[in-house]
Formats: structure tokens, sequence, C-alpha cells
């Protein structure tokens, strides 16, 4: 995707605001919006931005696994499938 060709001023927005809100929720594709000269701010639709959210989540939760990792702050499988198995044949809810 070239971004050149989703550059408008904010003339436009102001413009044309239905418009853009169709065609972003139709095109999937985000809009930046200049200020003179300047890019501002990006404008994208809902279904875009939501999914950004939730793979921005995910990343941090393999970012925060990755550190306990480098930190040293794991338990071996084994130990862990043994604690849950014993959880599930007592009916223990607790850590």
């Amino acid at each position: 995707m070239r971004y050149s060709d989703r550059v408008k001023p904010i003339s436009y927005l102001k413009a044309h605001a239905a418009d853009v809100l169709s065609r972003l929720a139709e095109e999937r594709e985000p809009l930046i919006i200049t200020q003179n000269g300047e890019a501002r701010a990006v404008l994208q639709d809902m279904a875009s931005y939501e999914e950004t959210q939730e793979t921005l989540a995910l990343l941090k939760v393999l970012a925060l696994g990755n550190r306990e990792v480098e930190e040293g702050r794991v338990k071996p499988l084994a130990r862990v499938a043994k604690r849950l198995r014993a959880k599930k044949t007592t009916g223990d809810t607790a850590d």
C-alpha cells in the first residue's frame, strides 16, 4: 500500500467527513490527515482499530512471557502439568 495515495488535508476531511468514514469502512485502509502540510493524524475504521488493539495486546503478552524467561521465572512443564492434574483430581481451585 502506498501511503502517499492515502493523504488528505484536514480541509478535505471537514468537507467530506461522511464520505471519508464510508470509504474507511469499505476499504479498511488508513487515511493520513495533514494540517499545514504536515501529517497530524491517522484515521482508520473501527474494525481495523480493534484488530490492531488485539494484536498489540497479544504482542504485550508475548513480550511479558519473554521477559519472564529471560529473568528465569519459569517452571518445568512436567511440574506444572503434575500440579494441574492434582488440582483437577481434588477439585482444588486455589493456587
